[in-house]
């Protein structure tokens, strides 16, 4: 008789608390089973693919475990698995798993919980602790760094095409005419801070420059087609300027969240941090621009 045959038949009835807990261990690891297998049908690499497909079939044990100590089965929760395979489809394996980690760490204090009442726990705890650092060890560092490139570039643009629309809003006030002047002005800055990360990135050993210099180029595009496409589209620039400040803000707070998963850091501070900079920028320049159109005579 094993060791977990002779565990159940000393065990006593389980109590409803503790049947609550187990319908929850038991929906983490069919639902991390789904997740497992959908990211590693989205990863090219072998060896990941491996170890993926490994953990997916680990965690099916863990749910067999939980199923059999109920006598019920569990579904799986559909719509976190949709999510994580859309995530490594989008924004690659690396910030997956980045994103997994934070759910496997919860996963491990849900388990040292309910080990005290159900032996078999301590046993998947050390898997789930095993799992952690499995995948730390696929996480592509070069593959983040070369998301910081990006993230560089709509850093940037936030904080310069957003302050540089709201100044022109009041002192041209012609949607078109800002639209034009934006996308202009946005392209000659994209064009420098390529070339500047280019070249700082040049300096660095274990570096792509180029590629550096291209995503820091490419995001600064992106976001400023983004920002000036209201003013395209709403032919009154006053009600187009404040649908381009709450793109900015939509964009800061995704592209925070991006980071704050991807380098362990607090998202909140962080967001309110660039969109008061963001906003604050568009404000002082607003106003330079109603001075603009007062002592200049510029008029739209």
């Amino acid at each position: 008789m094993t060791d977990d045959s002779m565990t159940a038949a000393v065990r006593p009835p389980l109590t409803p608390e503790l049947r609550a807990k187990l319908r929850r261990a038991a929906r983490n690891e069919i639902t991390e089973h789904h997740i497992y297998s959908a990211v590693a049908a989205r990863v090219r690499d072998p060896h990941n693919r491996d170890v993926i497909e490994k953990i997916a079939a680990q965690e099916l044990g863990h749910y067999e475990r939980w199923r059999a100590l109920l006598g019920e089965d569990i579904r799986p929760q559909r719509w976190k698995v949709w999510i994580y395979a859309t995530v490594t489809s989008l924004l690659g394996l690396s910030f997956t798993l980045r994103f997994m980690e934070k759910g496997e760490s919860l996963a491990q204090d849900f388990y040292d919980e309910l080990s005290a009442a159900v032996p078999e726990a301590a046993a998947v705890i050390q898997d789930e602790q095993r799992h952690e650092e499995e995948m730390l060890a696929l996480i592509d560092e070069e593959f983040l760094q070369f998301v910081s490139s990006f993230v560089l570039g709509i850093n940037d643009a936030l904080v310069e095409l957003t302050g540089a629309l709201a100044g022109l809003t009041l002192a041209l006030a012609d949607s078109r005419l800002i639209a034009t002047v934006g996308f202009i002005t946005g392209i000659a800055a994209s064009l420098s801070m390529a070339s500047a990360q280019y070249l700082s990135t040049k300096e660095e050993e274990g570096k792509s420059a180029l590629k550096s210099g291209l995503m820091t180029g490419l995001a600064y595009i992106f976001t400023v087609v983004l920002l000036i496409l209201p003013f395209f589209l709403i032919s009154k620039a006053i009600v187009a300027l404040p649908v381009t400040l709450c793109i900015a803000v939509l964009i800061i707070f995704l592209f925070t969240l991006y980071v704050s998963v991807a380098k362990r850091q607090p998202f909140k501070p962080r967001f309110m941090e660039m969109a008061g900079i963001s906003l604050s920028v568009a404000a002082v320049n607003f106003g330079i621009g109603f001075l603009v159109k007062r002592y200049f005579g510029v008029e739209g």
